[in-house]
């Protein structure tokens, strides 16, 4: 929500937050209303935090994509500034999405959902496992032939290639683009590993993915027939694999997604503006050709290493392009994000380069934090 609430602050709006994280800068005096999620994502949680807040209309983040009737119930006796329950239900389902671009021309990952008798994946295929409800990356890894498929969880096709994502706003069937960038993910130099998503690179698609101009130019089609087929609304990201000049989608995030702060930034225009004047006008953005940008913005989250008690973040991250600020006395265990480091640059891997160099420089300041191990009561065998 701190990207969010600061583009519509941006905007002249006033918006109240709810968050789970209570990071130092998303805290707007007198419009936050943080709740204790035990360290997990919980829509209930937020939707209950939120029902006595008196806004005129709502917006939604990640996570809620997957929770269609909090999504009902945060919008009774408000306007819904974003995609409907019904609308949910249908492209969060890979075989309705996949199989409803698949009809429509484009190529597209296969699909196989376990049911009750004993039909088997195809031979002969790669598969990765991917949880139904999913979110960042995690829980996603290759599938082992002959293994059992885990609960909750469906198998998807592997398509060896570079991971992106394009941006776009919808509204009456139709779709404007406004940025496409080359995911960053499992990558160590963040502290991320396997698929877990760590950032975004925003640039021109020829220095993002191999033959970028076709990739691009292929997402763009998807996203219009994808906001003519679901009547989407507002801003949606479709998340896709860029393998020889195609996109080969993977799944659409219905919502506010991580790398529209960086069109934000490249291009100085308030998201969240657009999204509410696509949701509540039916209005689009005119189309500028966002997608050709000559420069690189790039952002990345660090992860712990290590686990770590923060102490005095302002002053210990200070003079580094950041965000996400974790509060004094925040318990920090390895695997969970630090913080979000921002770079640009003429060129997309020079933005990379800068963003590992950030990263590098949190994990040698985070080194003042004392050692979640030095908190612990020692062990006796």
């Amino acid at each position: 929500m701190r990207a969010a609430a600061a583009s519509a602050l941006r905007a002249g709006f006033a918006p109240w937050t709810v968050d789970a994280f209570r990071d130092l800068d998303c805290v707007w005096p007198g419009k936050r209303a943080p709740f204790d999620a035990e360290g997990r994502f919980d829509a209930w949680l937020a939707w209950w935090k939120a029902r006595r807040i008196g806004a005129s209309a709502v917006v939604y983040g990640s996570g809620f994509e997957d929770e269609p009737r909090v999504v009902q119930f945060l919008s009774q006796g408000r306007s819904l500034w974003g995609n409907p329950p019904e609308v949910l239900r249908e492209v969060r389902s890979p075989v309705t999405l996949l199989g409803g671009l698949a009809r429509r021309g484009y190529r597209v990952p296969r699909v196989f959902e376990p049911r009750a008798d004993d039909v088997v994946p195809p031979a002969g295929v790669a598969w990765i496992e991917k949880p139904v409800r999913s979110g960042g990356g995690n829980r996603v890894r290759r599938w082992t032939s002959g293994s059992a498929i885990s609960d909750g969880c469906y198998l998807e096709e592997f398509i060896d290639g570079t991971p992106g994502s394009i941006v776009f706003a919808a509204s009456k069937g139709g779709a404007v683009a406004l940025g496409i960038s080359r995911q960053l993910t499992g990558d160590p130099a963040f502290g991320a590993s396997g698929y877990r998503y760590c950032g975004s690179v925003l640039s021109h698609p020829a220095g993002l993915f191999e033959q970028g101009v076709s990739v691009a130019s292929t997402a763009h089609a998807m996203a219009q027939t994808l906001a003519g087929d679901y009547a989407l609304v507002g801003l949606n990201g479709l998340d896709f694999v860029a393998s020889r000049g195609v996109a080969y989608p993977l799944e659409v995030n219905p919502r506010w997604s991580a790398s529209m702060e960086l069109v934000e930034r490249a291009h100085g225009i308030s998201m969240f503006q657009l999204h509410a004047l696509a949701c509540s006008r039916g209005e689009l953005p005119v189309d500028r050709a966002r997608l050709c940008m000559r420069r690189a913005v790039g952002k990345a989250i660090v992860f712990a290493r290590w686990g770590v008690m923060v102490r005095h973040a302002r002053q210990v991250l200070g003079g580094l392009d950041v965000a996400d600020l974790p509060r004094s006395r925040t318990w920090i265990r390895p695997g969970e994000p630090i913080c979000t480091v921002f770079a640009e640059a003429d060129d997309a891997n020079t933005c990379y380069r800068r963003l590992v160099e950030q990263a590098a420089v949190i994990y040698q300041r985070a080194r003042q934090w004392m050692p979640l191990t030095a908190l612990m009561p020692r062990m006796h065998a």
